[in-house]
């Protein structure tokens, strides 16, 4: 594809990747899926955290599953909702996570952009879904896809953080070189697991100590303002 899709230096990593014949049909079958669906996130949002996070950029990243699949709620950035949505349960558990670790106040609104713009990856393994389907667009080559990205990311010789909650995003971490990476793994944040592990992780703050011990300025956690 000759087309820059990210507009940043993921361009120049991914471009074998998104030249291969999996992600063409990928493209052509979503053009289809859009024409004849309502599809989350809107288009312009597709590529998102690829767009705000770039490769060089990454200090850590956040692994979700497929968007929101609500009207008005995903627009490219895992575990993130738009401005004025309520803020969905699981990332109301991230917040009181973030709270008790870092003491940080439990934001009112659950836009991510800030942490986005910090350097965190907020990618979900599977880019897009059908309102009202989770997992509607699983197994159409996402996977293969973002694959490709963690990957990318693992080849760095700057160190990453791989934030894994529950099984899913954790099945991603199989091939992460941990000498030179972190991986944080517990279980996912969601109402169902939350309070089997996730809480009391302290997930934010581990960040910052790797970060730190290996030279790196630590992420500024805070999201205060998203909705402002």
């Amino acid at each position: 594809m000759s087309e820059e899709l990210f507009g940043n230096d993921w361009d120049e990593v991914l471009a074998a990747e998104v030249d291969k014949p999996y992600f063409l049909e990928l493209m052509n079958w979503l053009e289809e899926e859009y024409k004849e669906h309502t599809i989350f996130p809107p288009r312009p949002d597709l590529f998102q955290a690829l767009k705000l996070t770039s490769y060089k950029g990454t200090r850590a990243v956040i692994l979700g599953q497929d968007p929101y699949h609500g009207a008005g709620q995903a627009h490219g950035l895992s575990f993130s909702v738009l401005p004025g949505v309520k803020v969905p349960p699981s990332l109301r558990n991230i917040y009181k996570e973030l709270s008790s670790d870092l003491g940080i106040p439990m934001p009112a609104g659950g836009t991510l952009t800030p942490w986005a713009k910090e350097g965190v990856l907020l990618l979900n393994t599977v880019l897009t879904v059908r309102e009202g389907l989770p997992g509607s667009h699983q197994g159409k080559g996402w996977e293969k896809f973002t694959d490709a990205v963690v990957e990318a990311l693992n080849a760095r010789e700057e160190p990453v953080v791989f934030i894994l909650w529950g099984s899913h995003a954790q099945k991603k971490g199989a091939r992460i070189n941990t000498e030179r990476h972190l991986i944080i793994e517990s279980a996912h944040p969601s109402p169902l697991a939350a309070r089997r592990g996730f809480f009391g992780s302290r997930p934010f703050s581990r960040v910052n100590a790797f970060l730190e011990a290996n030279g790196e300025r630590p992420i500024d956690w805070n999201v205060i303002n998203t909705d402002k």
